[in-house]
């Protein structure tokens, strides 16, 4: 099974209107792009609003599997939008529990690593305006990922994206979810992430803080 690059999607920080009358700035608001270049720091015309959780070079990408689209469609009731997540990338055939962390890929020009699981946020249902949905995706781990970029280059919507290697220790990012999110006193679970020379800092450095304060 092929994968195929369902969006391609890039977008600055901008307002965003949810609730009743209210707004906030975000970067979730991704639009449906031609092609942009792939930079260490994530494609050029995109960006974040909260540097804290978002963006720098271990988060330069984040991708969603399309095939959570009509999981969620089903579940709600809803019709989500193209990039309903934020996502640059939404692709089939790359669900979490397939993808480990270290794993490269081609994309385009451009070539990119798994790096983490994305930790979603409240902005997620601020945006499709589905409350529930948040619980929903830390429940499940179907958060979608972040990348670094090991080699700049363009992408295109209608670019081909495919597996270059597998990383050895084979963490995929669900079993990383589930540890992150439910599993926070397994210390066994923890330091098999931890040994994964690729994992992003911001996750190393929180998995060595919780195992500090377990030991």
């Amino acid at each position: 099974m092929g994968i195929k690059l369902v969006h391609f999607s890039i977008g600055k920080p901008k307002q965003m209107q949810y609730g009743e009358n209210k707004e906030m700035t975000t970067g979730i608001c991704k639009e449906l792009t031609e092609e942009a270049f792939l930079s260490k720091d994530g494609f050029l015309g995109d960006g974040v609003a909260d540097l804290r959780f978002h963006g720098g070079p271990d988060r330069a990408v984040c991708v969603y599997p399309y095939e959570h689209y009509a999981l969620w469609e089903q579940e709600f009731q809803t019709t989500l939008p193209p990039s309903a997540f934020g996502e640059n990338i939404t692709v089939t055939n790359m669900l979490e529990h397939d993808i480990f962390i270290g794993d490269t890929y081609q994309l385009g020009e451009a070539v990119i690593q798994i790096t983490q699981g994305r930790i979603p946020c409240s902005t997620i249902s601020k945006r499709v305006g589905i409350p529930g949905i948040l619980p929903r995706i830390v429940e499940t781990g179907y958060t979608g990922y972040l990348c670094r970029v090991l080699q700049e280059g363009v992408v295109r919507k209608d670019s081909q994206m495919k597996l270059l290697e597998r990383h050895p220790n084979q963490v995929s990012i669900l079993f990383s979810n589930e540890v992150y999110f439910h599993r926070r006193k397994d210390t066994e679970a923890m330091e098999k992430i931890i040994a994964v020379p690729e994992l992003a800092e911001a996750w190393r450095e929180q998995l060595v803080d919780r195992l500090a304060k377990l030991k």
